[in-house]
């Protein structure tokens, strides 16, 4: 009986697949569907949306599986794939272009910060959920992914300046939220 690790299994699954064979693709499926359905529904806001985008990304990861090099995590890799793939739906209905300068940013009062505290990670990620799809975006990238305003604007499409006013909003009206909630 031989024993492998879960990185030989993964890379097993992953040459497979890159064969086209469907029970390694089911294998690799299954085990970052979760994962991947909580980032497309972080940037769609919705079960359907995010569902079709989830799909749409496994059929894209699988195409491209053959162009993983291997370096780095395959998680993060696929991650990339799914986030992309939201973003080009966003685009395309073109819910990221509705922005207007704002000159000053309003930061979080420390009541607030309290609320914030004692919120669970689902509550907070249904209050983003809430966000209009512009807002929602760019605060997924720049807070939860890392993304700077000058590489969202790249992947956007849009302005530094959009991308900037587009998270201010997106605190404010999480600001808003949390303070009907004290």
């Amino acid at each position: 009986m031989q024993l492998f690790s879960k990185k030989e299994h993964l890379n097993r699954w992953i040459e497979r697949a890159r064969e086209g064979d469907s029970r390694a693709q089911k294998s690799i499926y299954d085990m970052l569907s979760a994962k991947m359905y909580a980032v497309c529904l972080r940037y769609m806001g919705d079960r359907d949306s995010a569902t079709d985008i989830l799909q749409d990304g496994f059929v894209t990861l699988f195409e491209k599986i053959g162009s993983y090099s291997g370096e780095g995590s395959f998680e993060g890799w696929a991650r990339k794939i799914f986030v992309n793939t939201a973003l080009m739906s966003l685009r395309k209905h073109d819910v990221l272009r509705a922005s207007e300068d704002i000159e000053e940013a309003f930061g979080i009062s420390d009541s607030s910060v309290t609320v914030i505290q004692k919120m669970g990670y689902q509550e907070l990620l249904n209050l983003v959920a809430q966000l209009p799809a512009g807002y929602r975006t760019v605060f997924n990238m720049f807070v939860i992914e890392g993304y700077s305003h000058k590489e969202i604007a790249q992947k956007l499409g849009i302005e530094e300046v959009t991308s900037r006013s587009q998270l201010l909003r997106a605190r404010m009206m999480l600001q808003e939220k949390i303070k009907k909630m004290k």
